[in-house]
């Protein structure tokens, strides 16, 4: 069987379904953003691991190394807001090819020690090694929780409100953005060459004459997708506010597919609401732009690293005040199944297409 076949969770899915913890410390072991192991006190300890990979994650071509490094903590610590935790300490193991001197790993460094600093979390240990494929980064993250504050999958119910932090689809239309302008640039290093080997003129300055792409109006979709934030403000707020989280993901892969794992794994349905879907300005134009719904790039884009999750009914007044947060539908049954309710009203059946690692392009 090809990888391909299962996709990543499905992967992960079958190479575990046999696995039972035999540890008592193993409170919760694979299947949600964290890990969650008992210390003997109300505190619980948080652990995740993400691995990003060059040229299945990022692109160096327009990645620059100190973006890479902040991006690669801040995609772990929103594993752990992610179960309403605090993260404390993150380990960090390169794999390095030969091409990148000290200095690049400094600015990857720089990248990394930015964002630990400003989530207050200490850089405590990790591994380095050779490669012959490129710049491997694997990170893990510890956090804390009280073991009553953590948030699963699994504890969305019935009539419970589904909401979500910032808005969507503005890192998918920056990366898309990107793309465009490197295949742009590439045309015009290949047409510079093949003008160069004509005239017998040196190809290196015309190369450098080509012009830099222009981004006005796209800052804000570009910082999405190289420079994420985790979304560490709005757990507080939710805590300030006293709302009881049920249910909560970070939406890494597209709002489709982290609200079917919530589905999945609390037995219950959902509806949710097109109109409702937060959305940027330029990630609207940017949509436009491409020829693209804005809907279905904030259903499936990924990378946004926002918060979904979901609140007692009870709770509505309390969530609506806080600020950056939409209440965009609510959880229902199971048998009524997981739907999408468009602007005019039809009902449509909401599918996993956010993004599979493990296939070489979107399901």
């Amino acid at each position: 069987m090809e990888i391909a076949e299962l996709g990543e969770f499905g992967l992960i899915k079958h190479l575990t379904k046999d696995i039972a913890p035999c540890q008592e410390s193993t409170q919760k072991g694979i299947g949600d953003d964290c890990a969650v192991i008992g210390t003997g006190t109300e505190e619980r300890t948080l652990i995740t691991t993400d691995l990003l990979m060059e040229g299945v994650h990022f692109d160096l071509t327009y990645m620059p190394l100190r973006h890479l490094g902040y991006k690669a903590v801040m995609v772990n610590l929103s594993d752990v807001y992610a179960m309403n935790g605090t993260p404390r300490q993150i380990t960090v193991s390169l794999a390095i090819s030969k091409r990148f001197k000290v200095e690049d790993i400094e600015e990857l460094y720089a990248g990394m020690r930015l964002a630990c600093e400003q989530h207050k979390v200490d850089i405590v240990g990790g591994d380095t090694t050779s490669s012959l494929t490129g710049l491997a980064i694997s990170i893990t993250a510890i956090g804390t929780a009280k073991a009553e504050d953590i948030a699963y999958r699994s504890g969305a119910k019935e009539t419970d409100l589904i909401c979500v932090s910032g808005n969507l689809g503005a890192a998918y239309m920056g990366l898309q953005t990107l793309e465009r302008e490197k295949a742009v640039y590439n045309q015009q290093v290949k047409e510079a060459i093949e003008h160069a080997n004509r005239t017998g003129s040196n190809a290196n300055e015309a190369i450098a004459q080509i012009p830099q792409p222009d981004f006005a109006g796209k800052e804000y979709i570009l910082e999405r997708q190289m420079k994420p934030e985790a979304r560490k403000d709005i757990v507080e707020r939710l805590r300030q506010a006293g709302v009881k989280i049920t249910s909560m993901i970070d939406i890494s892969d597209g709002l489709s597919s982290e609200l079917m794992h919530i589905c999945e794994q609390s037995n219950c349905g959902c509806r949710i609401y097109e109109e409702r879907i937060p959305l940027d300005y330029q990630t609207a134009v940017a949509a436009e732009e491409f020829n693209l719904n804005v809907s279905t790039c904030a259903l499936n884009g990924g990378e946004d690293y926002e918060l979904l999750f979901t609140v007692p009914l009870t709770a509505n007044e309390l969530v609506s005040a806080i600020e950056d947060i939409k209440v965009i539908g609510y959880i229902t049954k199971p048998e009524l199944g997981k739907a999408l309710i468009s602007r005019d009203g039809n009902e449509f059946e909401l599918k996993a297409q956010g993004w599979n690692h493990m296939t070489e392009e979107e399901e």
